[in-house]
């Protein structure tokens, strides 16, 4: 969901890599991230760390965004922010399969709970990523 929106708006990581500064210099201008900040703002700096690559930051802030979203309640944010965390385990060099497979498979239950469709198709495919990167075909295709 995210993550497409960023690929389409940054057709390069060095775009990417832009935002990420961006927001790091908002933070160091005294916008700093904290308990008080809400969790979409949270996610998207973490959706960016994904994308540059940035993998122990884009999870800490991931984790921290999952916590933010269970605080308030925002349902909709938590699944959204699993599937996050699932794209994160899923790369990592080796991925981490049992990670990535159970953060998807929360999202994609609280997306289906909550009829968040888009949703649901993007944490099929982030299985299916994952499971053609390990050499599952039948489950990939699947």
């Amino acid at each position: 969901m995210l993550k497409s929106y960023f690929q389409r708006l940054f057709a390069d990581p060095d775009s990417a890599a832009a935002l990420v500064r961006r927001l790091l210099l908002e933070q160091a201008a005294g916008q700093h991230i904290d308990r008080a900040t809400d969790s979409r703002r949270v996610a998207y700096l973490s959706e960016a760390y994904l994308l540059t690559v940035r993998l122990a930051e884009a999870s800490e802030l991931a984790r921290q965004a999952l916590g933010l979203s269970r605080d308030r309640k925002e349902r909709g944010m938590e699944a959204w922010v699993l599937r996050l965390l699932g794209a994160i385990a899923a790369q990592t060099d080796p991925p981490d399969v049992e990670q990535a497979e159970s953060h998807y498979r929360q999202a994609l239950a609280l997306a289906d709970e909550l009829g968040m469709r888009p949703l649901v198709a993007h944490c099929h495919l982030g299985l299916g990523t994952l499971y053609r990167r390990l050499g599952r075909r039948d489950q990939a295709q699947a």
